[in-house]
């Protein structure tokens, strides 16, 4: 019998924290896998971080529905045992602690593959298991540094800048993802369990579409620099000034042709200053003054938009966060989703991107409280009693949040 949802059965153990992680493994809950988290006594740290209701971390149950809290201090050789337990009865162990502390914690990839040959361990890590930089502790941004990234956006004479989201993050565990599926994959066709180095630094290099061949294949004559509300190597493709909006405009090959028609400026097709791309990069702040004179002119921006879209050239009102939430597009796809939960009620959170014809429903999944599953989980897996929990919890090898609190 078919299973009923993608991953059903699969078994994860989850020590990650934060973002990176927890976003490959909510991916892998969305698609059924039983997610079993394991957190410090104090907890996941997002769950201070707002928004927050009565102790409740909206950004914990954005990232972590769905799992089931297993909250033990791992320092302790008790601890280290339980997990020891669980290991060879999952699939799946995912970690983005720095380098070097699931060693110390005895919960390594030779120790844990020695307990379950057919495991899948990934580890995530701002700059990998290997290389100079490996045991630095790391975040997002500190990769997006390394990565060439950062130095990438802003003004062409002044401060770089980075986005306010989680790009890497977010990218990084979507490619844990990729890879923790493909491994699976590989197991069930005959092939043994193996061990996932997934780094943002490498994920976040992965993006440079142009920038790295383009320097070396040009012998260093392209030199990849910040162009600040316009591309430095494709023109037009930029930001530009409406009468009360910033758009995305992107006119290329035909597109070209298009927009020149759409702003009356069918003279710049014959014009050699504009007659390839190379010229037009080079004479681009000519292109950007006729196409805000052109959006200036025009009864608003919103007719600015349906004028290019009918005309067939790319074009993007720069909506604000409210404004993507309440786009009737990002609500038809449920790109962005309301989720009920215990504490905050409706809560709008950013809705699965993976889509597939055969499970089309999203799951009704729950953030649990810290600690919430330790009896069922313990329970299940090692046969422990209610009074063994209660033990380990008095001993301080376990440990649990206030119901409906953190």
């Amino acid at each position: 019998m078919a299973p009923k949802l993608m991953l059903e059965g699969i078994r994860v153990l989850d020590f990650t924290h934060v973002l990176a992680g927890p976003t490959c493994t909510r991916l892998m809950v969305e698609l059924g896998a039983e997610v079993i988290k394991v957190e410090p006594l104090a907890g996941d740290m997002v769950r201070t971080m707002p928004a927050l209701k009565d102790g409740h971390s909206g950004y914990y149950v954005q990232q972590n529905r769905g799992k089931k809290s297993l909250c033990m201090d791992l320092r302790s050789p008790k601890a280290q045992e339980i997990i020891h337990g669980l290991v060879p009865q999952m699939d799946v162990v995912v970690e983005n602690f720095t380098p070097g502390v699931m060693a110390r914690l005895n919960l390594d990839w030779p120790r844990l593959s020695r307990i379950n040959p057919g495991l899948i361990m990934c580890s995530i890590s701002a700059f990998g298991q290997s290389g100079p930089l490996s045991g630095l502790p790391g975040f997002d941004y500190i990769a997006q540094a390394y990565a060439g990234v950062i130095d990438m956006i802003g003004e062409a004479e002044g401060s770089p800048y980075f986005a306010g989201l989680g790009l890497g993050d977010v990218s990084t565990g979507a490619h844990a993802f990729g890879a923790i599926s493909a491994a699976l994959f590989h197991r069930l066709r005959g092939g043994p369990g193996q061990y996932l180095d997934i780094a943002l630094l490498d994920c976040l290099f992965h993006c440079h579409e142009i920038n790295v061949q383009g320097y070396d294949g040009s012998g260093g004559a392209f030199v990849p620099k910040r162009t600040g509300a316009h591309h430095g190597a494709v023109a037009p493709i930029g930001l530009f000034k409406g009468k009360h909006k910033w758009l995305v405009i992107i006119a290329l090959g035909k597109q070209w042709e298009s927009l020149c028609a759409v702003i009356g400026r069918e003279d710049m097709l014959g014009d050699p200053r504009f007659a390839d791309n190379a010229a037009r990069t080079a004479n681009r702040h000519l292109i950007v003054e006729a196409i805000e004179r052109w959006l200036q002119s025009t009864p608003s921006d919103e007719e600015a938009v349906r004028i290019l879209e009918a005309a067939h050239v790319p074009v993007a009102p720069v909506l604000s966060v409210p404004e993507a939430m309440a786009h009737p597009h990002l609500k038809g796809r449920q790109t962005v989703r309301t989720v009920e939960d215990r504490v905050f009620g409706e809560l709008k959170v950013p809705g699965m991107p993976l889509k597939f014809s055969a499970f089309p429903q999203t799951l009704d999944l729950q953030a649990d409280f810290l600690g919430e599953s330790n009896a069922e989980v313990l329970g299940r897996y090692l046969g422990m009693t209610d009074a063994d929990v209660a033990s380990l919890t008095k001993e301080g090898v376990l440990g649990a949040g206030a119901a409906g609190g953190s």
